[in-house]
């Protein structure tokens, strides 16, 4: 395991290469299987692999972020996670993230954290955009967002470097 926690890394350049279902269903259950406070499980898991769906929330979350580019950075596939308003929701869904983007590096594939989920599931735009789901999101936090997918060749990550002075041992 400690072999894939080093090997996560944060892509920002991804294929148009379809991912595999099998893969997406490990990551997603990968999500489902973290801890969470009092085992309440309040964490969602939204997978997106529908290309205009995609695109519409890349737009919204461009608007939100206020720069030009693609927030999601081409990747095929998107996995919000929001969490039920009770409980330890912004810590249950952070678990739930971590969980999927190291099971995505486990799978093969790269992955990247990405925010402005709260804001895009408060704007009626955002609601509208996920309404697929049927949920009433006033009971939901958006959380973040995992893209995944196959990096582009000229993706090459760098060994990550841990700072210094972040264990105290009594």
């Amino acid at each position: 395991m400690l072999e894939v926690i080093k090997a996560r890394r944060a892509c920002r350049s991804f294929s148009c290469r379809e991912v595999e279902d099998s893969k997406i269903k490990e990551i997603v259950e990968a999500g489902l299987l973290a801890p969470s406070g009092m085992n309440r499980q309040t964490p969602i898991i939204i997978v997106i692999k529908d290309k205009k769906t995609r695109d519409e929330l890349m737009e919204l979350n461009r608007k939100i972020m206020g720069r030009n580019l693609d927030p999601f950075y081409g990747a095929p596939v998107i996995l919000l996670v929001a969490a039920h308003k009770d409980g330890l929701f912004s810590m249950d869904g952070a678990a739930t993230i971590e969980n999927m983007l190291l099971e995505a590096t486990n799978q093969g594939l790269a992955s990247c954290w990405i925010h402005r989920a709260k804001e895009e599931l408060e704007l009626e735009e955002g609601r509208k955009i996920l309404s697929f789901t049927g949920l009433n999101f006033d009971d939901y936090v958006g959380i973040g967002h995992v893209i995944i997918g196959y990096p582009t060749e000229d993706y090459k990550p760098s060994p990550k470097i841990i700072k210094e002075n972040r264990v105290f041992i009594k």
